[in-house]
């Protein structure tokens, strides 16, 4: 089952940001994750949440999810996006429609 991953970013250094998301891209294609939404218009219909910039990303699976996650090469890019932005992000598993 697919999971999917969405991040509410506030970017403090949109240069710098820049530089994390030339790098994430690639890193993300390789583990077989696409972008479905990234940064784009958004309207809150409900509740008290004020996102900023929302990003959604569909990776093949959740074990496909944590182990890039957890992986080097997304840790050493982490460490980029941490120090030019904030997030909050939270994964859920998608439905099996077979």
């Amino acid at each position: 089952m697919s999971a999917y991953v969405i991040f509410d970013v506030e970017i403090r250094d949109p240069a710098r940001y820049q530089d994390f998301m030339t790098q994430v891209k690639p890193a993300l294609q390789q583990a077989g994750a696409r972008y479905l939404a990234r940064g784009g218009a958004h309207k809150v219909y409900e509740g008290d949440w004020t996102p900023r910039r929302i990003v959604i990303l569909e990776f093949p699976s959740v074990a496909a999810w944590e182990t890039f996650y957890n992986g080097p090469v997304y840790q050493g890019l982490k460490q980029i996006r941490d120090e030019v932005s904030s997030a909050r992000l939270v994964s859920v598993e998608g439905l099996d429609t077979a």
